[in-house]
């Protein structure tokens, strides 16, 4: 799971980039690569600007046209069902 996140920039910019502040003071830039809903809730992908492959997965909740909120999974079955929600939409986009 990811790490605990201290403050979250939620103001999305042009290219969909969205800042993560952890509780470390580490920040990470990351592409928004799209929103999808699994068992009645909302899930955000994050490609971070770092070199890396990675994907982070969080909950996510619109709160109006300009803002929303990414909520960190704590569950262990919810977080393994939305990434493999996610892997398998990916599998059906090549």
């Amino acid at each position: 799971m990811a790490e605990d996140i201290k403050n979250i920039g939620i103001e999305e910019e042009e290219e969909d980039v969205i800042t993560l502040e952890f509780d470390d003071d580490t920040a990470v830039d990351c592409y928004v690569m799209g929103t999808f809903d699994l068992n009645g809730k909302e899930y955000i992908a994050l490609a971070p600007d770092d070199g890396t492959d990675d994907v982070y997965i969080y909950g996510y909740k619109q709160i109006s046209d300009e803002e929303f909120e990414i909520i960190e999974i704590e569950d262990e079955d919810e977080f393994d069902a939305a990434a493999a929600e996610f892997d398998a939409i990916m599998a059906e986009e090549e």
